[in-house]
């Protein structure tokens, strides 16, 4: 792939971002690709924490502006990634919520915490560093759609509303789940096993006994959720953020630390 700036930003040779494009360049495995069969003009992938100007608790391609990490930075690394895409993502100011807004007509921060697009080049794209993202496509290649889900915007239809937004039958879209917190590491209280088994008694079996908590598995409640929707084309999951320090930035491994965006576009 091609590492240079955006037109406007050849001259932008500072040490960090000298020290960008040598991390960059040293690394081959800097994004995840869906591993799912989607259409031909359907693109997508996923950042890791590799390459990237920012350092300490952000070090790598954090992506995110605001959990600290130096603007110059952040700015720097959207303007590489920028680079590697058709067009400027549209992002998102995520607050755990619903709300799924359409992607070209966002504006250039929209508040929700999913996008959907039905024009092609149009980038929909969400940050996450342990909550699940999700990635969807219909099966003609026509619509695409990002989802940003903790726990909290899983259990109130976060997924559900952007698969409506899409205007597309259920059984004729298909989801990629993300990397986020493993079934292994993901401990919760008892409320919140609660509050999604008062939802769906079948929820019970994402949780297991640890202690006086529980280990939740978020990919199995995402499963739920969208098969109750009405999908059955769902890939993806098994990629534990918290247990791969060199890959993926965590919040809960580590607090201050950076994030990822996973992204998807049609041609």
């Amino acid at each position: 792939m091609d590492d240079s700036l955006p037109p406007g930003h050849h001259s932008t040779e500072t040490p960090a971002r000298k020290a960008a494009d040598r991390a960059n360049e040293a690394h081959a495995d800097l994004f995840l690709s869906p591993d799912w069969p989607a259409p031909p003009n359907v693109h997508a992938l996923v950042t890791t924490r590799a390459g990237g100007a920012s350092t300490g608790p952000w070090q790598g391609l954090n992506l995110a502006t605001h959990v600290g990490d130096d603007p110059a930075h952040v700015a720097l690394n959207r303007a590489w990634l920028r680079a590697q895409l058709p067009a400027e993502p549209a992002w998102l100011e995520q607050v755990h919520g619903t709300d799924c807004v359409v992607a070209e007509s966002a504006g250039a921060t929209g508040i929700a915490d999913a996008s959907v697009s039905f024009e092609a080049l149009q980038v929909c794209a969400v940050l996450t560093a342990d909550c699940l993202p999700v990635l969807f496509c219909s099966d003609d290649g026509k619509v695409v759609a990002a989802a940003h889900a903790g726990w909290r915007g899983l259990l109130a239809g976060v997924l559900e509303n952007t698969l409506a937004a899409m205007h597309v039958a259920p059984l004729e879209i298909m989801a990629w789940l993300g990397p986020a917190i493993g079934p292994q590491r993901f401990e919760v209280g008892a409320e919140v096993r609660d509050l999604f088994v008062a939802q769906d008694a079948g929820a019970a079996d994402a949780f297991v006994a640890h202690g006086d908590k529980w280990l939740a598995d978020i990919y199995a409640l995402a499963r739920m959720r969208l098969r109750k929707a009405g999908l059955t084309a769902i890939y993806g999951g098994g990629l534990c953020t918290v247990s791969d320090a060199e890959r993926f930035y965590s919040y809960r491994r580590d607090g201050a630390t950076g994030r990822m965006a996973s992204l998807i576009w049609r041609a």
